[in-house]
């Protein structure tokens, strides 16, 4: 009786390591999807920054622009 009673928690015991290591399994695959999330959270981040400094450089462009095309109409004496 009692080689009985360790044969089920021994089979109790394999029950549990077997949960775990499923559980670690899944674990690691998350850590590995949340650093994937991660990094593609930056590439965002990093082309949000790109996009703004081209918007910034296209409206000093487009600042420069104007003045020469007000230079110009005044030169003309087209102004209103």
């Amino acid at each position: 009786m009692t080689e009985n009673v360790e044969n089920l928690i021994l089979e109790h015991l394999k029950r549990f390591q077997a949960t775990l290591d499923s559980v670690q399994r899944d674990i690691r695959e998350l850590k590995i999807r949340q650093s994937e999330t991660h990094t593609a959270v930056l590439a965002l981040r990093r082309d949000q920054v790109t996009d703004a400094e081209v918007t910034a450089h296209m409206q000093a462009q487009m600042d420069r622009f104007t003045d020469r095309l007000d230079r110009i109409e005044r030169r003309l004496d087209l102004a209103d």
